[in-house]
């Protein structure tokens, strides 16, 4: 990833498109993430002495790809934190799952406890989970390849939520080799294609929207 793709900069947030495979933040792989590279072409760009400021504000998995924002400093860093907290950051994907499904349009209510060891999320009790809430809206289904493409409005965003709630209801996404056992596709089809929230501090509330450069119902096709 040599040319980061940025949708919008201000001396407050830098609203980025990350790729598929590339990490939001670094781990114990040492691989690539955009944490560093957005550190990198800010000291760079404004020839920053020292280490460069930079807040994560939410995440996308490794796997899937979309738009991310991030906070320049600390003050839009905990404003930005506060909305995701309140639930006025909006988070919109879409996906392409295995299945036809009954209800064209739903509201899903789980509750989600992660294992740390095996990376991964399953579907508990009130008492052990975290709630977490998607309503979802099908855009198109082929009925002869048993593919739907789903719209996705995330409410809470617990770890690899979506990819663990369609799964649970019998629609995992296409390419999910960790929640779907039939998967032979190598690509999670999987987008986080529209993100809003209000600026920290000019209050205005922000919409910015990417869809993948490949078609993903083309693809499938």
């Amino acid at each position: 990833m040599n040319n980061l793709k940025i949708l919008y900069e201000d001396n407050h947030i830098i609203v980025v498109i990350k790729d598929a495979g590339i990490l939001s933040q670094a781990d114990s792989s040492n691989n690539i993430d955009m944490l560093t590279i957005i550190k990198k072409y800010l000291k760079e760009k404004y020839n920053k002495p020292g280490n460069v400021y930079l807040g994560l504000v939410h995440r996308l998995d490794r796997n899937v790809g979309g738009v991310m924002v991030f906070a320049k400093t600390s003050k839009a860093a905990s404003r930005l934190s506060n909305q995701v907290r309140n639930k006025e950051f909006k988070k919109e994907y879409i996906a392409i799952v295995d299945g036809i499904l009954n209800d064209k349009k739903g509201h899903l209510e789980d509750y989600l406890i992660k294992d740390g060891k095996e990376n991964k999320s399953r579907v508990t009790n009130k008492e052990n989970g975290k709630l977490s809430i998607l309503n979802y809206e099908v855009l198109k289904e082929d009925k002869n390849k048993n593919i739907s493409l789903l719209k996705i409005d995330l409410k809470t965003g617990r770890h690899h939520q979506i990819r663990v709630q369609l799964s649970n209801y019998g629609y995992p996404i296409h390419g999910d080799k960790k929640y779907n056992k039939n998967s032979t596709s190598d690509k999670l089809y999987l987008y986080a294609y529209k993100l809003s929230f209000y600026h920290p501090t000019t209050k205005e509330y922000l919409t910015f929207t990417n869809y993948p450069k490949e078609n993903l119902w083309n693809i499938m096709k």
